[in-house]
């Protein structure tokens, strides 16, 4: 897939850099993203270009090229902050567990749930799920990353209350980000003949089994 880039601009007058320079000033990040975010729940990733996206956040395609300079940096920084937030979400929710095992279990079992029920998830796994391919084969991202660091704190925090076991954390994390993961991209074509209740169940006594001592 090709995503739209930064194309050639004619030099501006200064009174217009100014004026430009202004409006930018006044138009936040999360702005830009939540009209991205519209963007792509109407037409898809592949459809989305930065020329829509500043339609839609009514600003000048010059303000959005200062901040992001194509479509593929605006579409990661939107996946970041809303999956990012969504974990946030899951790991608040789940805080008051008995110990760090129930947390993580809590966590991951929540995760899953959350993301195959988020818009912008569904949607790209609808319309553009090749755009994981390269997160899922070559390179992780960082909504990868911050899931693996929650991950990691709670497998260390189970490793000293006892409720873990110890082991190599790096490898027990990366472990543990593979089941979820293939949780996530999977889990409907798996619900054609299998209760989704069943398996979010197996999932849960997968995980709690791979981390007891």
């Amino acid at each position: 897939m090709k995503l739209e880039r930064h194309t050639v601009v004619k030099p501006q007058s200064a009174l217009a850099a100014t004026r430009d320079r202004s409006a930018a000033s006044r138009v936040s990040d999360d702005e830009l993203l939540d009209a991205a975010k519209q963007c792509v729940l109407a037409t898809g990733v592949r459809r989305t270009t930065l020329a829509e996206i500043a339609r839609t956040a009514e600003v000048s395609r010059m303000t959005l090229y200062r901040r992001f300079p194509d479509v593929r940096s605006i579409l990661a920084a939107l996946m970041t902050r809303e999956f990012g937030t969504l974990l946030r979400g899951v790991a608040t929710e789940v805080s008051t567990a008995t110990n760090a095992r129930e947390r993580l279990v809590d966590s991951a079992v929540g995760a899953v749930r959350g993301l195959v029920a988020d818009s912008l998830m569904r949607t790209v796994l609808d319309l553009d799920a090749e755009l994981l391919l390269p997160y899922v084969t070559e390179r992780l991202g960082t909504t990868q990353r911050f899931a693996e660091d929650v991950v990691r704190a709670l497998v260390l925090d189970g490793q000293r209350d006892g409720s873990i076991r110890r082991g190599e954390p790096g490898a027990q994390v990366r472990a543990l980000l593979l089941v979820v993961q293939s949780f996530v991209l999977s889990l409907r074509p798996a619900t054609i003949d299998v209760e989704e209740e069943a398996l979010f169940r197996e999932l849960r006594h997968v995980l709690s089994a791979a981390l007891t001592p």
